[in-house]
């Protein structure tokens, strides 16, 4: 055990110093956040609250007239969640993909960032299933447990287009036949298109439907942090697909997004909008994660330039055509936050939180000050934000710095609550109005 501290504690030293004080979170969140100077550091900052999971009787805090539930709990590793029509949630137990020996980053920094994530639980094998949740009385807790689908590889996003459910994996879509009530799914998958692969630095890829269920959207993270390995590993990648469900032909609907996960329509545009993990290693303060609407075509300038054309010079060579090209996403959620899960209110929700978008922020790992373990709710209104982000639920950290859970997926549950999944926790937390059931 000591052997496993002793190279913690020497990443801690040489990362105490880095960076400058931190910027008050008002001033780094919204349309035109402050950017100060990048800062760089021989050792980067590696900061990560240890797993701890939930003490007995604990759970996170919901906002007063609220209340939480544990929809689930003894999940392994739940990441990603989908409501089906008939109120049954699918929940992805998942993680990243084993990577071959040859594939395997090098270094002292991805070494030690290694023994950092397994502090924080994010090293455990993937159980590569997706499990169904029934509650079946409306008590906000499940009653059925069932295993739906099992030797997925890494799985995450999931929709549903008329009778067929299609899976995300981090290579590929695939879909399965889908029957109302059934709690085992034993088809085979049918191949719909390939994702790229390679060595999934980003292995998350979420899949949202289009309205007229004719088309598929899916998110393809970077294979680093700045193209330290080259663009030739990033063919495809930091993009947004668009998937033609007749064909399986697909084309880039927009790129240069480091890494998007959430997806959603906004309700009152129509407009498709996304959350994204911005690059690391620039200091506490760069660089934002951010929501932003996805245009078509637009190029957002990863890995070249941040914020439009502020231009990252750790990336060789460099590409002023391209910075040229980026535009700026529209609202920034703060630094490191790590934002995954996203879901747009549906109106009937109680004020404050009737029109807006629920973002699930994972939590930072390079910054000195932690940020991020929570459920942040922004306000939209006329389509586009319209204030600072409000703390929906709260909790996950203890007043140690260590991690009871650690937020991901965020679902409307249609029945008046709002599903988080909990990839520390191993749960699925409902909230809803304490009047609500």
């Amino acid at each position: 055990m000591r052997l496993h501290w002793i190279p913690l504690a020497a990443v801690a030293a040489l990362t105490a110093c880095s960076g400058l004080a931190q910027l008050p979170e008002s001033s780094t969140v919204g349309p035109s956040p402050q950017l100060p100077a990048p800062q760089q550091s021989l050792v980067p900052t590696v900061h990560i609250a240890p797993a701890e999971g939930w003490p007995e009787g604990a759970m996170p805090k919901a906002p007063a007239g609220w209340r939480v539930t544990a929809f689930a709990r003894g999940l392994d590793h739940p990441r990603w969640l989908y409501v089906l029509p008939n109120g049954d949630v699918l929940v992805a137990e998942t993680n990243k993909p084993q990577v071959p020996e040859d594939r395997k980053e090098k270094g002292f920094k991805v070494w030690a960032q290694g023994l950092v994530m397994k502090r924080a639980g994010a090293q455990v094998q993937s159980p590569d299933r997706i499990t169904l949740l029934r509650d079946a009385d409306g008590d906000g807790v499940a009653e059925t447990k069932s295993v739906y689908l099992e030797k997925l590889h890494s799985p995450f996003g999931m929709a549903l287009v008329g009778g067929q459910l299609y899976v995300a994996n981090a290579d590929a879509i695939v879909k399965f036949p889908y029957a109302a009530g059934q709690q085992r799914n034993t088809a085979a998958p049918t191949p719909v298109t390939d994702l790229p692969g390679g060595r999934n630095h980003h292995w998350t890829k979420n899949i949202l439907a289009s309205r007229d269920g004719r088309k598929l959207y899916a998110t393809v993270g970077s294979n680093s942090n700045a193209a330290e390995g080259g663009m030739g590993i990033e063919e495809g990648r930091a993009a947004i697909w668009e998937v033609d469900l007749a064909s399986g032909q697909k084309r880039q609907l927009a790129g240069g997004i480091r890494n998007p996960n959430g997806l959603g329509w906004e309700p009152t545009t129509g407009a498709l909008w996304t959350v994204a993990n911005e690059r690391d290693e620039l200091g506490d303060d760069l660089v934002p994660d951010y929501l932003t609407s996805v245009k078509d075509g637009a190029f957002y300038g990863w890995p070249w330039s941040y914020w439009g054309a502020h231009v990252d010079d750790r990336v060789q060579p460099p590409r002023p055509d391209m910075v040229a090209k980026a535009i700026a996403p529209d609202y920034s959620l703060g630094n490191h936050v790590a934002p995954l899960g996203m879901a747009f209110s549906d109106g009937k929700l109680p004020a404050p939180f009737a029109s807006g978008a629920f973002v699930g922020e994972h939590g930072s790992w390079n910054r000195r000050q932690l940020s991020g373990y929570k459920v942040v709710f922004v306000p939209f209104a006329n389509g586009k934000p319209s204030g600072a982000p409000v703390d929906f639920l709260t909790g996950f950290l203890s007043p140690d710095g260590k991690a009871f859970g650690r937020p991901v997926g965020v679902v409307l549950d249609g029945k008046g609550g709002v599903l988080v999944a909990d990839d520390v926790g191993n749960a699925v937390w409902r909230v809803a109005p304490q009047a609500a059931r």
